[in-house]
This record gives structure tokens, sequence and C-alpha cells, in this order.
């Protein structure tokens, strides 16, 4: 889990972007991972969301700028894929603007976001993540 990233950040700072312009740069982070990872990719969809809203055991204040729900590639079987709904990534829209004063600002959390969560998806842990720069 993530600190609120919309701590101390004041409303009128934040930059606003409708649904279709966030699917779009959502789509084009998508776009952006090279072929040969994408084409180990098994059995994903990737969803946008407006928030994250935190489970009943969680910190209610629990703020997420994306998620992966599944069972990382590292961790699967051979049974695995019998009846195995998709693994789920979602990007969250307003807790991403919250942080972001531009365009270019959303454009790049949103592509850091959606290669932690592929990563995740990879079985890339978030402490290797953050060492590599994409935490």
């Amino acid at each position: 889990m993530q600190e609120n990233p919309l701590a101390g950040i004041p409303s009128f700072g934040r930059f606003t972007m409708d649904e279709d312009e966030f699917d779009a740069a959502v789509q084009d982070a998508i776009a952006k991972i090279p072929a040969d990872i994408s084409a180990e990719m098994d059995n994903v969809a990737i969803f946008t969301a407006e928030i994250y809203v935190p489970r009943p055991d969680e910190d209610p204040d629990t703020v997420l700028l994306g998620l992966y729900e599944g069972t990382p590639l590292t961790e699967r079987d051979s049974w695995w894929g019998t009846g195995s709904l998709p693994d789920r990534i979602t990007i969250f829209r307003r807790p991403i603007l919250g942080i972001c004063h531009s365009r270019e600002e959303v454009i790049e959390e949103v592509t850091v976001t959606v290669v932690h969560e592929i990563a995740h998806h990879f079985g890339i842990s978030d402490e290797r993540l953050h060492e590599l720069g994409w935490g």
C-alpha cells in the first residue's frame, strides 16, 4: 500500500481530464509495453476506475493509483488455467489526477502505474519495483 498521494495537495492544484481522455492515456501506456513482454502476458484484463474503495479490513483512508488482482505468472501451476478468471489490473483516475498538475504528468504517472501493475502480473514485488525506479 502507498501513502495517501492526495494528502496535502490543494483541490485547485489538481489537473482535470475526463474519463475518455484518461482511458486513452491508459491505452497509450499499454501500447508502449514492448511486444516481447506483452506477448508473455497471460489472461489479464486492464480496467480504469475512479477510485479504489478500501475493503472492510483495510484503512478507510487507503488510496491507490493502481491495483493488480490475480495470480502472478510465477505462482501458476499446470492446473491454473482450468476455469480461472482473468487477472485484473485497475488504474484509478482520481488519485492520479490528484497528484498531477499537467497532461504530461498524468501520462507519465499512468505509464509508471501501468508498468508497475503489469510487473506484479510477472511476479515482481513492490520492493524490487522501487529498486528499479518503478515504485
